[in-house]
């Protein structure tokens, strides 16, 4: 039937290519700056909030498509690989229509950009220009963050502090010191992410030129990091006493719980897919955070 064919010649690896389960580190720092600063000023502009979340998903998706085929050319993705399956590496799609459809949302990045621009100025340009640009050169580029071991640190920065606090001032026009503290939770907390990534994916890494915090420091250091990312994410919530806000501690529940887990696992777990189920549960951790300050914050008088 022409239908199914389209699926699974077409549309089936297209949606692969996006990586759909990488889409959270995208929305989350988004959904709670927003909360932020509704919590900050007692409003929220709705049309912003889904440029903004939508501008992030586009970049993000993007990158997953530049990654898919740099990773390709670069022979990263090996017959060894653990991971989701890349579609340039398995042949479903051909490099140059995977870097085209990268572009493709990039193109649709600046739309959301424009409209941000219109109402917050100068500083969308300043962030949304290095975020595009970083879409590609986190695996391409003169200096692929990604194969330098500048990964967590990308994302620490891009999906935390700038993502929260380029979203809270887009919202009220104002930086403020509440969106730095929950950009770095949230940085954080996306970090675990690639952490947990590079950690199950070490040794292929390392075959192939890809040299990761992972790779560079070896297996236990690497555990360590993402039992570190997530304890700190977890501290930084008795922050939120001194900036008037006792209440959003509440947020880090699921980092002493889940995150309890996760960082067990990481101690524990043989490298290998079993590592797949760790970053789903982190994954799930990231989104409880969301969901419980959001929950928090509903409930929490407003300060402005």
């Amino acid at each position: 039937m022409p239908g199914r064919s389209l699926s699974s010649g077409v549309l089936r690896p297209f949606l692969l290519a996006t990586r759909p389960k990488t889409l959270p580190a995208a929305v989350v720092p988004v959904w709670v700056g927003t909360v932020l600063a509704w919590i900050l000023t007692g409003s929220w502009d709705g049309t912003l909030a889904v440029c903004t979340v939508l501008g992030a998903v586009f970049i993000q998706i993007a990158t997953n498509f530049f990654n898919d085929a740099i990773d390709h050319r670069k022979g990263a993705d090996t017959e060894r690989r653990v991971g989701p399956q890349r579609v340039t590496a398995s042949g479903q799609m051909r490099p140059g229509a995977v870097l085209l459809s990268g572009g493709v949302f990039l193109a649709l990045a600046v739309v959301c950009g424009v409209i941000l621009y219109r109402a917050a100025g100068w500083p969308v340009v300043a962030i949304g220009l290095p975020s595009m640009y970083l879409a590609y050169g986190y695996t391409g580029g003169p200096v692929p963050l990604a194969y330098r071991g500048l990964g967590e640190l990308f994302v620490l920065l891009f999906f935390g502090l700038v993502a929260v606090t380029g979203t809270v001032y887009i919202q009220t026009l104002e930086w403020r010191a509440e969106a730095v503290l929950l950009g770095a939770q949230v940085g954080l907390l996306s970090s675990v992410l690639i952490s947990i990534n590079n950690l199950r994916d070490r040794v292929e890494d390392a075959s192939t030129g890809k040299h990761t915090l992972a790779v560079r420091w070896g297996p236990k250091p690497a555990r360590l990091m993402i039992w570190g990312e997530i304890k700190l994410a977890a501290l930084l919530g008795i922050v939120w006493i001194f900036l008037g806000l006792p209440w959003l501690m509440v947020a880090t529940i699921p980092l002493w719980s889940l995150g309890t887990r996760i960082s067990w696992g990481a101690l524990s777990m043989e490298e290998g897919p079993g590592m797949n189920r760790l970053l789903a549960l982190s994954a799930l951790q990231l989104v409880a955070f969301a969901g419980i300050f959001h929950a928090v914050a509903a409930m929490a008088p407003i300060r402005g």
